[in-house]
């Protein structure tokens, strides 16, 4: 499996906003936080309840005084901005960076995340080796640190082949038999007779699509029988009239 990417957030300020980007990370198996001279000190109040049990990413994270310390041992970098830079580097969506991440392998490679109100300098961004941007709408375009973190958490789950979901909408009863549906489609059109359904002329053909309306659903053994709970509960008579001498 391909190395997860490290994150690292230069100079963020408050512990809500480290918190929930733990949590974010946790959510798509990214454990390796570093913290480059944190606001006030590390660490901070409040932050294990913002990350809602991704404590476990806190409590490995590591402090930097600068992002040139924090990428010291990385092989390569990108760096994320909402705005163009000038700065002649390879500029990519989340999509296409974290494909390119899985292809370097076991390399070590970091994401700079910027403070959350100027981002990254035009120095840090200079460290980097491209630059990952997003999609984001002209009106609307600021994302806050959790947000990006977790944009790019799930593309690079996405690249590694990880990202499966959780469950599926597959049938879990097995399908019904030809002899269940021919049970069924008997019982139905017992009870369409005896409530005078048919008109006596078309009563072939309506009997006739009824059954491919039925086959088509492709129902499963409990759903057949589900059905014939309903046509038996249908013929009987309201409670109240029932003789109860």
């Amino acid at each position: 499996m391909p190395s997860a990417p490290v994150v690292v957030l230069v100079e963020p300020q408050l512990a809500e906003n480290i918190g929930m980007v733990a949590r974010a990370m946790a959510n798509f198996g990214l454990s390796q936080l570093r913290l480059v001279a944190p606001k006030n000190g590390w660490p901070k109040k409040g932050v294990r309840e913002a990350a809602s049990g991704a404590t476990h990413v806190l409590d490995n994270a590591t402090v930097f005084a600068t992002v040139a310390e924090a990428i010291t041992d990385l092989h390569y970098v990108l760096a994320t901005t909402a705005r163009e830079r000038g700065q002649m580097k390879r500029v990519m969506g989340p999509d296409d960076a974290m494909r390119d991440v899985v292809v370097r392998g076991a390399q070590k490679v970091g994401i700079l995340f910027g403070r959350e109100r100027a981002g990254l300098s035009n120095e840090e961004v200079s460290l980097a080796d491209a630059i990952v941007t997003f999609p984001v709408t002209d009106e609307f375009p600021s994302l806050n640190l959790a947000q990006g973190v977790l944009l790019v958490g799930y593309e690079w789950r996405r690249a590694a082949g990880l990202a499966r979901l959780p469950f599926s909408g597959e049938m879990l009863a097995p399908p019904a038999t030809r002899e269940a549906m021919a049970s069924l489609v008997g019982a139905l059109e017992d009870s369409l007779t005896t409530a005078g359904f048919y008109p006596p002329e078309k009563r072939d053909i309506i009997a006739r699509n009824m059954r491919d309306m039925l086959h088509r659903m492709a129902m499963t053994e409990q759903d057949v029988r589900t059905l014939r709970g309903a046509l038996r509960a249908l013929r009987r008579p309201p409670r109240g009239d029932r003789n109860t001498s």
